[in-house]
């Protein structure tokens, strides 16, 4: 495999690899290990940018996105700036929250509709923001180290970047139970509920790059997709580490249970789990803990969210999490959540409510309304 242009900024590293077939493939790299390369403005950007072109060049056959170091592709969005800008003029919705979450928003977009195979390696830390990145794509690869996470309610927001379509195509009650509790899952989770529909082993990422440069690639962006498939497929059914199962698929009949009816109902269902199933299965009781400790705000959103069932498309679900992203940035637990888990750090968030049950209904839909008129809205979406 040939290196055969290699251009850097400082957060994003593109590569384009020579093939036998002479197509070429683009690889982003995310380039911010130290911050688990979470996503930033620049980034977004340069993103955008260069698989814009990637998506207009013939030369380009697939796409690969990963994330330097190996603890994590993209461990989210850094919110920082948006936080400074939402203490400065509370109850406003500013530029900084409306540029961030409309760029990062086209970004996903872009990669559901790429329309070429896109590859995502979601090894070590996938949250938030790069799950949005991940479920974007075309091959979805998780391994025996993935790490897979939306974790907005612990910090006032809600599983945005396209959570409001994804999260409701899994498993029964299995999407409102990973917004409502910021449930790390494994390889074998991410797998089941279709955020991944590949698994690889961390070692096998070189062979992968190897194997596609043996790819006889073609204009026929079809017959790409399912050779790589295939290819992903076979290097699958030799891994020495193999799939292992889901505690999710295992208890998919018992988190419908807990996660069925009105909001209240399952919040009393949480709270009265018995010690003797908390100690048979902590990954449960931890999933608890953090649901009870987050923001009844965005818990309620959660909620809402999983009414909105499958009938909105792509372009719609994204245009309606804008405004209510920005939305929660100006009069939601935003910026107490940030404060209190990445700036202060203190872990000791003061939400606006005290539980569920005290959140009004009129600022749930007030934040579900969006800020801008149709003309107005800030997201141009092109399939």
């Amino acid at each position: 495999m040939t290196t055969n242009s290699n251009t850097q900024s400082n957060s994003v590293v593109f590569q384009t690899l020579g093939t036998v077939s002479g197509k070429q493939i683009g690889v982003a790299t995310l380039n911010i290990e130290k911050a688990l390369n979470a996503l930033n403005i620049e980034m977004v950007e340069a993103l955008t940018h260069q698989l814009s072109q990637w998506r207009s060049d013939n030369n380009i056959a697939a796409v690969v996105l990963d994330g330097a170091g190996e603890k994590a592709f993209c461990a989210g969005g850094d919110v920082r700036a948006i936080y400074h800008a939402a203490v400065a003029t509370p109850g406003e919705v500013t530029a900084q929250a409306t540029e961030f979450f409309s760029q990062e928003y086209q970004l996903d977009y872009l990669l559901h509709t790429f329309g070429k195979p896109v590859v995502v390696w979601g090894d070590g830390i996938v949250m938030g923001g790069g799950l949005g990145l991940m479920a974007g794509a075309s091959h979805r690869i998780v391994t025996e180290h993935s790490r897979i996470a939306m974790p907005e309610v612990t910090i006032g927001l809600y599983p945005d970047v396209g959570g409001s379509y994804f999260l409701n195509r899994m498993p029964g009650k299995a999407g409102l139970f990973l917004g409502m509790t910021a449930y790390n899952m494994n390889g074998a989770d991410a797998h089941y509920v279709g955020i991944g529909n590949h698994y690889l082993n961390r070692d096998d990422k070189a062979l992968l790059f190897d194997a596609m440069a043996t790819i006889d690639w073609s204009d026929d962006k079809a017959s790409n997709h399912q050779r790589l498939h295939v290819l992903i497929d076979a290097m699958q059914a030799d891994c020495k580490t193999p799939l292992a199962q889901s505690q999710l698929q295992v208890h998919q009949a018992q988190i419908d249970e807990l996660m069925s009816g009105d909001l209240p109902a399952i919040i009393e269902r949480v709270s009265s789990l018995d010690s003797e199933t908390k100690e048979a299965q902590p990954w449960l009781a931890k999933a608890c803990k953090v649901m009870l400790a987050g923001s009844p705000i965005s818990l309620a959103l959660v909620h809402k969210q999983a009414q909105l069932g499958t009938e909105m498309t792509l372009a719609e679900v994204f245009k309606f999490e804008l405004g209510l992203s920005v939305n929660c940035c100006a009069k939601a637990d935003f910026a107490e959540g940030v404060r209190a888990l990445l700036i202060d750090k203190d872990r000791n968030p003061n939400w606006l409510y005290k539980d569920v049950a005290s959140v009004p209904n009129e600022l749930l839909v007030s934040l579900m309304q969006s800020p801008w008129d149709e003309n107005g809205h800030p997201l141009r979406l092109q399939s």
